[in-house]
């Protein structure tokens, strides 16, 4: 534990796995807006930020991008890499087991010097892949999906209790661990219900701020709260080939501050399809170098804050939301809405952050293979991850 608390992984080991309800993930991929990284509900716009990966998950958020192994790497660094790849040969394809658990042999160097492991920005970097899962997954063809979805339910039951129908857990931290206390999280609804019920409730029901109570604070330490200040930032997140843009400066209710409107999202342009397929020896911080760039001033990128006394929106934006956004899953044809709430069509455009050349055909943009025992947004019995490539290496731990 000494060594796991050196690198920054001290409460992420403590996380534990609960039932995942994947009708709720549908329904929120139903929500999910690609261009801007957030859901629209009725209360409007909010998403998965850095304060909840602080907080649920116990990761850190600042330091440098994960982007892998640089191109002056040490003879030391290379071989660790090549030990890997014979750990890989030998239980992934001489005595492969019945469970084909593997991990990406991209993060080894990464963790080579316990020490150095802290100064990469982990919870930005789970929060990249996530944001790509969603994005990926609003495509009709795709029926699985990967990332984090424990935080992503876990994220939907502090900031909309009425899905979780058993809330009387002690609470814990990492916060995510609340739902694997039995009898963990209750009953479980259809893609519809869920659907139905965020359309009813998440205008008045909503927490912006799940986690002032002070029964949740009193379980955070201080060290969660470190890099606070980066939480709101409006800046490129990136995992290796991912990169995805994190528009803090679209949620600012969440935390407690006025929301206002706001120009045209940000975008990462042809990148944001990029895979790893052929790309073995890519130094993927040479890549995305003007993405690094941003995200390294990221406390500059901060937007200007404004605390608010009451959280709900001004009318100015509650019509400015109605007009581009999707407040409403059904039109607002399933409960009384407001006629200055009523969706008036249309969705944002993008704003590009900088112009991108055509491309003809380019196989970087072509989609990451999965496999065809992936699991189905339906299927609540088992989690098959995204073994796609051959750089992987067994994951040796047993457990999911």
């Amino acid at each position: 534990m000494s060594y796991l608390k050196q690198a920054g992984f001290g409460s992420a080991t403590l996380i534990r796995t609960f039932d995942l309800r994947y009708d709720l993930i549908s329904a929120l991929v139903e929500r999910w807006v690609l261009e801007t990284h957030t859901f629209h509900f009725p209360c409007g716009e909010c998403m998965v930020t850095l304060e909840d990966v602080a907080l649920q998950l116990g990761l850190p958020i600042d330091g440098t991008p994960v982007t892998g192994l640089s191109a002056n790497a040490t003879e030391g660094e290379l071989m660790c890499a090549a030990r890997a790849y014979i750990v890989h040969i030998i239980r992934g394809v001489l005595m492969p087991d019945s469970n084909n658990n593997k991990v990406h042999i991209m993060y080894l160097p990464l963790l080579a010097d316990l020490a150095n492991v802290c100064s990469y920005s982990w919870g930005s970097a789970v929060l990249a892949v996530l944001y790509r899962e969603f994005c990926r997954t609003t495509k009709p063809s795709v029926v699985d999906i990967d990332g984090c979805l424990t935080l992503m339910q876990s994220w939907a039951f502090y900031r909309m209790p009425f899905f979780a129908s058993v809330t009387h857990q002690p609470y814990v931290y990492p916060l995510v661990n609340r739902w694997s206390i039995y009898p963990g999280i209750g009953k479980s609804y259809t893609v519809p219900i869920y659907l139905l019920m965020i359309e009813q409730h998440a205008r008045e029901e909503f927490i912006w701020m799940s986690y002032r109570s002070p029964k949740i604070s009193a379980v955070i330490p201080s060290s969660a709260y470190v890099h606070s200040e980066m939480w709101c930032t409006n800046a490129p997140i990136i995992n290796f080939n991912v990169v995805e843009w994190y528009h803090g400066d679209r949620v600012l209710r969440q935390f407690g501050c006025i929301q206002y409107i706001l120009d045209l999202p940000c975008e990462v342009g042809v990148v944001h399809g990029i895979n790893k397929r052929g790309k073995s020896q890519l130094d993927w911080g040479v890549k995305h170098r003007k993405f690094i760039a941003l995200w390294n001033d990221r406390i500059g990128r901060r937007p200007q804050m404004v605390m608010a006394s009451d959280l709900q929106p001004s009318l100015e934006y509650i019509q400015w939301y109605s007009s581009c956004g999707k407040p409403y899953l059904l039109g607002g044809q399933s409960t009384a809405v407001p006629s200055h709430m009523q969706r008036l069509g249309g969705s944002y455009p993008a704003a590009p952050m900088e112009a991108e050349p055509a491309a003809d055909h380019d196989p970087e943009l072509e989609p990451e293979p999965h496999p065809e025992q992936s699991h189905s947004l339906g299927d609540s019995h088992c989690y098959h991850p995204d073994l796609a490539g051959n750089d992987y290496i067994p994951n040796f731990s047993g457990g999911e």
